[in-house]
């Protein structure tokens, strides 16, 4: 990514639950599980269990701004009693960052208590909120993840099960989630129909987990079993698992994002495993724009694979020109306008004896403001390359996202009003390739795609009102 911390794309949340019908504690695994999520969110997280075995209701809640590591300390843990749960890690698309929007969200109602724990952004939400505050089920909700919890809780008031009240409120969300809800004796994964969130199921012993990708269930020791189909939703008691395709339908739009950048390198995603995407991508780049080099090599850690990529397919060798201080975190102090060329030496400094007096191709996965990559070709020139050729391993971003990505709004998109040469001459580059938007099946599989951020082709429609708004303040 060629941003600074502060600046870069970030996904929405991960989302983890698990059920241990054989009572052993979960928040621990949960736990577990969420700091091999963490990438997905690192502003704020939380844990919701509650024990089947002994009197129904109760949910005990922790929940904290910062890294999960930061949050949940071993006694914190110990006190956190329960077999069944839901975790959460957060980076806000919605509502203010603040520990009120922390999840998962504990709701109380008459029916019962459920938590939930939501990845993505609606595009209705307002119509929702509006309709929910019509009827006096609530005065104010600031999250689309809240709305969804009051949807649910209104619905189970005139239905026999938390799972037809689940299933009736999902008919009327309109936009992506991956959601884990767990009710005093049930844990249950929803999916959106057109499957533009992950969410896949996994098994360790007798306990099942959902999760938002499947480097989780690895962490917890548990066995990948499958992705969680669009439109599905898949309840897990003591009877075993149940799976209702109500809202199945034929179109499937899987965000192309995940696989070039938020997943996990060491992630299967419908199928597909994230790091052979990435190569692959790669290699369609040296394909559509090859280039003539010594070395090629990557931006520490998203350009790093796709380069690997470019290096095998075009027979030019591939090497690391930087090494990255690993103890630069999300704490160090955010640099100004004018000291961020500092930040970004404090991060990334080059290998001078690896590109002295060689051209260079240097692989990124986007390229949003330019400012991070441009410092990066001229600490490059400085350290003795020669020519520094930049491929990009996604196309230009031209729209903003309304389904839990924050790509800004077209204003802040630097190809929304720059040309390809344009971009070059301003980052410094002496030429430029960014990964073609017909190319981006063949990475994938040939998996149905959402790639509006780079052409426009919402897989649904998005209202006038909502495209006005900045996403970031959605």
């Amino acid at each position: 990514m060629d941003q600074t911390a502060a600046e870069r794309i970030k996904e929405a949340c991960g989302v983890f639950g698990i059920f241990n019908p054989d009572g052993e504690e979960a928040a621990g695994t949960i736990c577990y599980g969420l700091a091999s999520l963490q990438h997905r969110g690192q502003e704020s997280c939380g844990i919701a269990v509650c024990d089947t075995v002994g009197p129904k209701g109760n949910m005990n809640v922790h929940k904290g701004m910062g890294l999960v590591h930061e949050v949940f300390k071993e006694r914190t843990l110990t006190e956190l009693k329960g077999n069944l749960g839901v975790g959460h890690v957060r980076y806000s698309t919605t509502g203010e960052t603040s520990l009120n929007n922390a999840q998962p969200l504990v709701l109380n109602y008459i029916k019962g208590t459920l938590a939930l724990a939501h990845n993505g952004n609606l595009v209705n939400t307002e119509e929702l909120r509006e309709e929910l505050a019509r009827t006096g089920a609530i005065f104010q909700t600031t999250t689309d993840s809240e709305v969804i919890a009051y949807e649910i809780a209104r619905a189970r008031v005139h239905t026999k099960t938390v799972e037809e009240a689940i299933r009736k409120t999902a008919s009327r969300l309109k936009g992506a989630y991956g959601l884990v809800i767990a009710s005093p004796r049930k844990l249950i994964g929803v999916r959106d129909p057109l499957g533009l969130k992950p969410l896949c199921l996994g098994k360790k012993g007798n306990s099942y987990m959902i999760a938002s990708e499947s480097c989780a269930l690895t962490a917890v020791g548990a066995r990948f079993l499958r992705d969680i189909r669009p439109g599905e939703i898949v309840t897990v008691s003591r009877n075993g698992i149940a799976s209702d395709m109500g809202m199945q339908q034929e179109l499937h739009a899987h965000c192309i994002f995940e696989y070039i950048y938020f997943a996990r390198l060491d992630s299967t995603l419908d199928g597909v495993p994230v790091y052979l995407s990435r190569k692959k991508a790669g290699a369609a780049l040296a394909k559509a724009y090859p280039a003539q080099a010594d070395l090629v090599t990557g931006v520490p850690d998203s350009g790093i694979t796709a380069a690997q990529g470019f290096a095998e397919q075009s027979g030019i060798p591939f090497g690391l020109a930087f090494y990255k201080n690993s103890y630069v975190g999300r704490t160090f102090i955010k640099p100004t306008q004018k000291e961020r060329e500092s930040g970004v030496r404090l991060k990334l400094s080059v290998l001078e004896q690896a590109v002295r007096g060689k051209d260079i191709v240097l692989v990124d996965d986007s390229i949003v403001r330019g400012t991070t990559i441009a410092n990066l070709i001229r600490l490059l020139k400085q350290a003795g390359a020669g020519k520094v050729h930049v491929r990009i391993s996604s196309p230009p971003f031209l729209h903003p996202c309304y389904f839990g990505t924050d790509i800004p709004s077209n204003r802040q998109l630097l190809a929304a009003s720059h040309s390809t040469e344009e971009i070059r001459q301003l980052i410094g580059a002496d030429s430029l390739g960014y990964m073609r938007v017909e190319d981006l099946p063949s990475t994938v599989d040939g998996l149905p795609l959402c790639t509006a951020c780079f052409d426009g082709r919402y897989p649904m429609s998005v209202s006038s009102a909502l495209q006005s708004q900045d996403p970031q303040k959605l």
